[in-house]
């Protein structure tokens, strides 16, 4: 492991450098990787894993028809490397569960009795074993349990994993039956395209998780672009105005900056006026959200959260339900600014500006 000193307090990570590929196809040669599931995560680590030499088999079940047909788009052969989930679970040595959060406690008595001794249970998120009152997954003695949960969307961990980039991901072991759960657990995150790992506990990977999607990933990112979008045009600017300063300019510019080289590097490519004002309200809004970042934890420790995604998303109808809350937003004024916008962009990309890069990207001159 590379020891790397996080802003102050050195963590260990697992690198490609440390744990090659070859190392990963040594370790999990002869083994089989059943991914159960083609939803979100499974497609892309799933073919992740076939593209780098792996033997994986998908069990699908055939109820969700759109789920199968895309597997089977992709490459997947029924009866060769497509199975349904019973199968699948049969035949892997190594089983990803990758169905959702909600489904898991449905799928698992299945899944439970085709675990044999040296068996790996694998999952990419902590929901399972850490809520198992709730969700009755408790995985027997014998086998190793395992996680490698991408910091990413599943589309985001195929298309990096295409572009050579990877996605980060952390790590943890749970049970270690065989003595090679750590080292099988590292192949399988190296073998889906990790950047690199860093290790974590199945508790700490679904508190930060649950929390970070509710929060700044996604909840309170959607909430706050849709209060500044409703003050502007309360003030009667325009929706395309609305939108380019409140998600155009953030997506194709600013964020673009801190994924380079900091937050504090994108504020020196911005105007002097843009930085004084980013600094003094930068505090307002950290102390206005900070009690609703507390709760929130709390909720998730106390599996509130837990409860919620297991009795909305197990309900019969949830993919309607789901389906309309979606259009409710895509449908909303702001995001039909956002689709006018983005129909206007450029086809040719400028160059991302970096600090090699001549001159100052930004907002203004001064």
């Amino acid at each position: 492991m590379a020891l790397i000193d996080f802003g102050g307090e050195k963590e260990r990570v697992v690198t490609r450098k440390e744990f090659p590929l070859a190392k990963a196809r040594k370790v999990l040669k002869g083994e089989t990787i059943a991914v159960i599931g083609y939803g979100v995560q499974g497609p892309a680590q799933s073919l992740n894993l076939k593209d780098n030499g792996f033997n994986v088999i998908i069990g699908q079940s055939k109820q969700f028809q759109k789920d199968w047909d895309r597997a089977r788009r992709d490459g997947w052969v029924p009866g060769k490397t497509l199975f349904d989930v019973e199968e699948a679970a049969e035949r892997g040595t190594i089983v990803k569960m990758l169905v959702s959060d909600a489904a898991q406690r449905l799928v698992w008595p299945t899944i439970r009795k085709y675990l044999g001794k040296g068996d790996a249970l694998y999952f990419s998120h902590g929901f399972s074993i850490v809520y198992k009152d709730q969700t009755g997954v408790i995985p027997p003695e014998g086998i190793d349990v395992i996680m490698v949960a991408p910091k990413g969307s599943g589309t985001s961990v195929r298309r990096n994993f295409l572009s050579g980039a990877g996605i980060n991901s952390s790590y943890a072991v749970a049970q270690d039956a065989t003595g090679r759960a750590e080292e099988r657990c590292l192949a399988v995150g190296i073998g889906i395209g990790s950047g690199y790992l860093f290790p974590t506990t199945f508790q700490k990977e679904v508190y930060s998780d649950l929390t970070g999607e509710r929060g700044v990933l996604m909840g309170a990112l959607a909430g706050i672009m849709e209060a500044q979008y409703q003050v502007l045009r309360e003030n009667g600017h325009s929706p395309s105005e609305g939108f380019n300063e409140t998600v155009e300019e953030l997506t194709q510019s600013l964020i673009r900056l801190v994924d380079e080289n900091g937050m504090d590097w994108m504020y020196s490519n911005c105007s002097a006026t843009a930085q004084r004002g980013a600094l003094d309200w930068k505090p307002k809004f950290r102390e206005a959200v900070l009690p609703v970042f507390r709760t929130l934890y709390e909720s998730v420790k106390k599996g509130i959260e837990t409860a919620r995604v297991i009795s909305a998303c197990g309900q019969p109808d949830y993919k309607q339900l789901l389906d309309a809350e979606l259009a409710e937003m895509g449908n909303s004024e702001m995001w039909q600014a956002g689709k006018a916008v983005r129909s206007l962009r450029p086809k040719e990309k400028a160059k991302v500006i970096t600090k090699k890069t001549k001159g100052v990207a930004g907002r203004g001159k001064n």
